[in-house]
């Protein structure tokens, strides 16, 4: 077990986090290294296994991430962008592999992130699932097959606490079909429709959100002409699917040279 590679998880007391922990913990590929949450957390300082309502297994959660990260190869890091940013600096200092399952990233953000890839390996995804990979290279090749007859609409469905939208998952999607078409996504996207819009303009690329329960999440790939429709669509039901990518990302990357990788160089795809 001494040469599994160390995965340190942050953001320990969320669904993701309780998710990854559990799933590195049952993994005889990868050990957990350590944890961490925000600061002020009812977790911080308390046993892992007990805060997780289990027995102890003499993992403290912490606060500070510096110590944590000393013990690892990896980190897991599903928060907010600005965290994962600060995460990403000493990820890069360490040289550890960084894998980043965030979302709601903005384009200065993602400019900010850039310089860790010199140093470390970071493998950035909105979604971590295989059956979503495969559906964005389905998107794409559909969206390159035909003309702009054919409207293109991306729709998603997430659980009421999710803050960002269009999903990272939409936004990869919506991508997808831009580069599909040979055109800058940022040129046609179509979001937050209200009021009198006025005629769907063709060639964009339409983005939809829905938000309640407990939806895991749902994306459907729509496109649309006179008389026919095409729908491409992928239905998550349990969250370990992200968690099974994530590890399998953080164990692709640690004979990998730095740079910035996401799921489809990780799958192969």
């Amino acid at each position: 077990m001494g040469n599994l590679p160390a995965i340190a998880v942050i953001g320990a007391s969320g669904r993701m986090g309780q998710m990854l922990i559990n799933t590195i913990e049952a993994s005889d590929k990868a050990v957990l290294a350590g944890v961490t949450d925000r600061a002020g957390h009812d977790w911080i300082g308390r046993d892992l296994g007990t805060c997780m309502g289990g027995a102890q297994n003499g993992i403290v959660v912490s606060d500070d991430p510096l110590p944590v990260f000393a013990r690892a190869q990896a980190v897991i890091d599903f928060t907010s962008p600005a965290a994962s940013l600060e995460h990403a600096k000493l990820a890069a200092q360490a040289r550890l592999v960084h894998v980043i399952g965030t979302t709601g990233f903005t384009d200065e953000q993602l400019t900010t992130l850039k310089p860790a890839g010199h140093h470390a390996v970071i493998v950035r995804a909105g979604n971590m699932s295989l059956g979503v990979n495969l559906l964005m290279q389905l998107t794409r090749k559909v969206a390159a097959a035909l003309d702009e007859d054919f409207d293109i609409e991306v729709v998603e469905a997430h659980h009421r606490h999710k803050v960002d939208a269009p999903s990272g998952t939409a936004l990869m999607l919506g991508q997808a079909a831009a580069d599909g078409r040979g055109v800058a996504l940022g040129e046609v996207s179509d979001r937050g429709r209200d009021g009198i819009t006025g005629a769907r303009v063709k060639g964009h690329i339409g983005f939809s959100a829905i938000r309640g329960g407990d939806v895991v999440g749902e994306h459907d790939v729509i496109f649309a002409s006179e008389g026919e429709r095409i729908v491409l669509r992928h239905l998550a039901t349990d969250r370990a699917i992200f968690a099974r990518g994530a590890l399998k990302a953080a164990l692709w990357g640690q004979d990998k040279k730095p740079g910035e990788y996401d799921m489809l160089d990780v799958l192969g795809l």
